[in-house]
């Protein structure tokens, strides 16, 4: 895979699936499996994932925050990655275990490295500020 190949892949891929929600468009650019390698407190961490179980993720991911935007800041390719460092914003319009919707604007950074096979996306290893958003979702101290 050209190391230009894989960010313009990968920038498809986040703006359509992730930011657009068009779920299907995932089918031009993941491999037949998914690795999650490690993505602590994501549901999902350490499991192999199938087309259909991916969909599944970004459906459920989606629902609490259905405008969601990956704002990419930096992208490198090494060999058969491509790493990501983004910014990440969406407004709590869904449920999430403890936190009912608030309708509040959360924020988080992250770095993603996604994983090649060929041309297709076959897994990530990613850090994220998940305690950030946690401490977001709380509801405001009474005055």
């Amino acid at each position: 895979m050209a190391k230009r190949n894989g960010k313009d892949i990968l920038t498809r891929f986040l703006w359509e699936v992730w930011n657009q929600g068009d779920i299907d468009a995932a089918d031009r650019y993941l491999a037949p499996k998914y690795t999650i390698h490690h993505d602590p407190g994501d549901p999902w961490h350490q499991q192999e994932l199938d087309l259909a179980g991916f969909k599944d993720r970004v459906r459920r991911s989606r629902a609490p925050f259905p405008d969601q935007y990956f704002e990419l800041q930096e992208l490198f390719a090494e060999g058969d990655a491509v790493i990501a460092t983004w910014l990440w914003s969406g407004t709590h319009r869904g449920d999430l275990p403890g936190f009912p919707a608030s309708g509040k604007r959360i924020t988080m950074s992250g770095a993603t490295v996604y994983y090649f096979e060929e041309d297709r996306i076959c897994g990530h290893w990613q850090v994220t500020d998940r305690l950030g958003v946690l401490q977001q979702l709380r509801p405001s101290p009474s005055a």
